[in-house]
């Protein structure tokens, strides 16, 4: 959240927002990024000074006033079908409630967490805490609204058709679904079950199963230290070799090019 002035942040995959007051940036896999000054040329550099009011940590590298001022926090995600969400979400979500009006809400809600924060009044980190819990949720829910091509797995999972197909393919990413065992989870033909995917998220079930396990594998290896052969099992793939292939054909680079540095 920036709170006054403005910034650069440059993500990984070379993609940089120019963040501005009022500005809102979600990196729901928590992708490593930078964060600049707006200003051009070289400036003279100042250590990071870390001080405590209370329990809210204040880090600062300016040896007087600071022109720009932001809010970072991190929020953990449980596994399951949250995991899923959080997956097929894009590297970042880009929001700013000073500019649209619509977001007067999310707007004032950055107000109070910024207010409890600066005031560090007793239980204000818990208060902040529970304000961005409520923010993040709104900011997921504008996403879903506005992005077409995010909408496809609620339209999914608001399907009667689909719906017990995606659970039971959540639910156990690993298992060697086929079209047969997933229409029959839907009471369905396979025929009705490939048109109902089709509809909703333009892709067929086994499409979609392939698009799941490879979008949790990729958020598994951005988050963990885990083994390839122990990412691609846990998605369902019997060799290292066919994982590593699929993941390059999805996403054009090989599953190593994700660890974190």
């Amino acid at each position: 959240m920036v709170t006054k002035g403005n910034c650069f942040l440059d993500l990984e995959n070379g993609e940089t927002f120019h963040l501005q007051a009022g500005s809102l940036l979600l990196l729901p896999r928590g992708d490593a990024h930078i964060v600049r000054s707006s200003h051009g040329g070289r400036s003279r550099a100042v250590p990071v000074r870390v001080e405590y009011n209370n329990a809210i940590r204040v880090k600062t590298n300016t040896l007087g006033s600071s022109d720009t001022e932001l809010i970072c926090g991190r929020l953990q995600f449980d596994g399951g079908p949250s995991g899923l969400i959080v997956a097929t979400l894009p590297a970042a979500i880009l929001l700013n409630v000073n500019s649209e009006r619509a977001l007067g809400h999310m707007r004032r809600l950055v107000q109070m967490i910024d207010e409890e924060l600066t005031s560090a009044r007793a239980g204000a980190l818990a208060v902040a805490s529970g304000l961005s819990s409520a923010l993040l949720v709104l900011m997921l829910r504008v996403h879903f609204e506005q992005a077409d091509s995010s909408s496809g797995l609620l339209k999914l999972l608001c399907s009667p058709v689909c719906a017990k197909a995606v659970t039971a393919i959540v639910n156990n990413p690993a298992h060697e679904w086929t079209l047969d065992a997933l229409a029959h989870r839907s009471h369905v033909s396979r025929a009705t079950l490939v048109r109902a995917f089709q509809k909703a998220a333009g892709m067929a079930p086994r499409a979609f199963l392939a698009e799941v396990r490879l979008n949790l594998a990729r958020q598994s290896l951005a988050s963990t230290k885990q083994s390839l052969l122990r990412v691609s099992t846990a998605v369902g793939y019997a060799s290292e070799s066919a994982f590593v292939r699929a993941f390059k054909r999805r996403f054009g680079v090989s599953p190593g090019k994700i660890r974190p540095r």
